[in-house]
């Protein structure tokens, strides 16, 4: 990782508004012994004090002048243009920065996390932001950006907001000063998979399987950010073989679920030409907030209220065999092995006998789409997808991929400090 722990703090404000909030948090962390470098990512107004990178610096990363910005007083183009300029600046000194503290409302958020993006996995990034209770998606998106809410907005120092950003103070020099544990040089091949709640038993097992033959595998929740996750490290060429268990995202992609990962899912391993197992699991739902939240248009639907705040939709017959034909398509697409495996008797934990998805018809239609447009390998196993013999047969087949194309062989299964 391209990384400096021993490098300073980046501290990133709009000092125009937030001046001094963020003055209060540099003289904290130096309060604590970190070093801090604060950049200016303001606009209209005067800063409050002189920062480290001056907004001027910013702007003109992004082929902005920022007395013309400040001029069309045009706050989204303002916003974009600082955006653009921030993503360069922490491109340029990933390798220089310890780690990441911001505070802001929406702009300040949307602008800081811009850039905290750009910065490698494990680099410490906190956001204290007004909108860290609402969707932090946006923001966050695949980084590993911890948000914190502040309470109350950012309108000066009170007792309240000092003692939240004195605790924003604390715990970013804690996670940059405070050491990690010894990296581990681990030559096991990286193989990724996709779980949900629904389908749980089947990539536990699978799992399991495939650690003890000397892989290791990272488990990726597909709620959209998951499988976005998990093919961004296929792109970058992290990991070496995937078991695709759960492609329920499509579903989300498709009818216009919350947890959509985008119309490219399914396609990086594809691209890159590593093996991939291929499955349906929990292609049965579509996914939405509370059950207030479920459009209009889809309220005569059989739905099943996971918790408060998920509710679930069965899909429809119509709509699983478009996804047959989707999957089988994205599937053909792929340069390397692959084959798609088929659970007869259920795809999730709801879609078996006497649960509140089984529903034959529908499942029917999802598997006769694959036969039909698949031109890659298709096994029908006449097993549940959360049966034990499905995992085994994964794991099997993902394993005689690899051994045959050589591609992830794992070396060694030995671990040192």
């Amino acid at each position: 990782m391209d990384w400096n722990p021993r490098g300073p703090i980046a501290l990133v404000g709009t000092l125009d508004t937030k001046g001094d909030e963020v003055l209060f948090l540099k003289q904290r962390l130096a309060a604590l012994g970190v070093r801090v470098l604060v950049i200016d990512v303001g606009v209209l107004g005067e800063p409050s004090f002189q920062p480290d990178v001056t907004r001027e610096e910013i702007a003109a990363n992004a082929g902005e002048r920022l007395e013309g910005l400040a001029r069309e007083r045009d706050r989204g183009r303002a916003i974009q243009a600082m955006e653009a300029g921030i993503r360069v600046w922490f491109r340029s000194r990933r390798a220089d920065i310890g780690g990441v503290l911001a505070i802001g409302g929406s702009a300040g958020t949307s602008i800081a996390t811009a850039g905290m993006r750009e910065l490698p996995t494990g680099v410490p990034k906190l956001m204290v932001s007004t909108l860290a209770s609402g969707n932090t998606r946006p923001y966050v998106g695949i980084s590993d950006i911890a948000m914190l809410y502040p309470i109350a907005d950012f309108t000066g120092l009170n007792r309240l907001t000092r003692s939240i950003l004195a605790n924003a103070a604390n715990a970013i020099a804690g996670m940059c000063g405070l050491p990690l544990p010894p990296a581990a040089e681990d030559s096991r091949a990286v193989i990724g998979a996709t779980m949900f709640g629904v389908t749980t038993p089947c990539v536990n097992r699978l799992r399991e399987l495939l650690e003890e033959r000397g892989f290791e595998v990272l488990v990726f929740h597909a709620t959209g950010t998951g499988g976005q996750a998990m093919e961004h490290l296929i792109r970058d060429g992290f990991i070496r073989g995937v078991v695709d268990i759960t492609t329920t995202e499509l579903a989300d992609e498709l009818v216009g679920g919350v947890l959509s990962a985008g119309p490219n899912r399914l396609e990086a391993a594809g691209h890159a030409g590593i093996p991939q197992v291929i499955s349906v699991g929990a292609i049965d739902m579509v996914n939405w907030g509370p059950a207030d939240s479920v459009p209009q248009e889809f309220r005569g639907r059989r739905f099943y209220q996971h918790n408060p705040t998920v509710t679930l939709m069965r899909t429809t017959t119509a709509e699983n065999a478009k996804l047959g034909r989707i999957i089988a398509e994205k599937a053909n697409a792929a340069r390397g092995p692959v084959v798609i495996l088929l659970p007869l008797r259920g795809v999730s934990a709801i879609d078996a006998e006497n649960q509140p998805f089984y529903d034959p018809e529908a499942d029917a239609a999802l598997f006769g789409a694959i036969r039909e447009h698949a031109r890659v390998r298709v096994i029908e196993l006449d097993a549940h997808i959360n049966d034990p013999e499905f995992a085994a047969r994964a794991a099997a087949e993902l394993r005689e991929m690899i051994q045959r194309s050589g591609v992830g062989t794992p070396r060694s299964t030995s671990v040192t400090s």
